[in-house]
C-alpha cells in the first residue's frame, strides 16, 4: 500500500514538473546569432579586417623577399659547388644555413604576431558585440540568444536568426563611440 501511495505521489509530482517545463518552454523566445558573421560584416569588423589584411600583406612581402634571396643564394651555391674549394664552399653554405634559420624565425615570429593581433582584435570586438546582442535580447524580450558559430546547432529557424539586428545595434553603438 505504501508503495502505491509513493508511486502515485511520484507520478503526480512528475506531472506537475513536466507541465511547468512545457509552460516555460512555451513562454521562451530563443534567438540565434552568428558571431563570425557579425564580426565580418559589421563596420568595425570590416575595418579591423582591412587593417589585418594590410599587415598580412606587408609580412608576406617581407617573407617573399627573404625567400627570393634564399633561392638566389641556393642557386649560386649549387652552381659554384664544383668550382669552389671545400673551405670556401663550407663558408658559403654556413652563410646560407644562417640565412635559412633567420627565415624560419621570421616566419615563426610573423605567425605569432598575426595570431596575437587576431586575438587582440577579437578581444576588443567580442565584448561590444555581446553588449549589442544583450541590448537586442532585452529590447525584444528573448529568453536566450545562442551563438551558432561556436556550437553545433543541428537546426534553427532562420526567422530566429537575429544576427542582422545585432550587427545594426553594434554599428550604432560603435558609431556613437567615435
Amino acid at each position: 500500500m505504501k508503495k502505491n501511495v509513493c508511486l502515485i505521489a511520484g507520478l503526480v509530482l512528475l506531472f506537475f514538473i513536466s507541465s511547468n517545463i512545457v509552460a516555460l518552454a512555451a513562454d521562451s523566445k530563443i534567438g540565434f546569432i552568428n558571431m563570425q558573421q557579425v564580426m565580418q560584416t559589421s563596420v568595425a569588423g570590416k575595418k579591423a579586417t582591412e587593417e589585418f589584411k594590410k599587415l598580412v600583406d606587408k609580412k608576406k612581402d617581407a617573407i617573399a623577399a627573404m625567400e627570393s634571396e634564399l633561392k638566389k643564394m641556393k642557386d649560386e651555391l649549387d652552381k659554384q659547388r664544383t668550382i669552389l674549394k671545400e673551405s670556401a664552399f663550407r663558408e658559403k653554405d654556413n652563410a646560407f644555413q644562417k640565412k635559412y634559420r633567420d627565415y624560419q624565425l621570421l616566419v615563426k615570429d610573423t605567425e605569432k604576431e598575426l595570431k596575437d593581433r587576431d586575438q587582440e582584435v577579437s578581444n576588443l570586438l567580442i565584448p561590444e558585440i555581446l553588449k549589442a546582442a544583450r541590448a537586442v535580447g532585452e529590447r525584444e524580450k528573448y529568453t536566450v540568444i545562442l551563438d551558432i558559430a561556436s556550437m553545433p546547432v543541428p537546426y534553427f529557424a532562420p526567422s530566429n536568426d537575429i544576427s542582422k539586428k545585432v550587427i545594426d545595434e553594434f554599428n550604432k553603438a560603435h558609431a556613437a563611440k567615435k
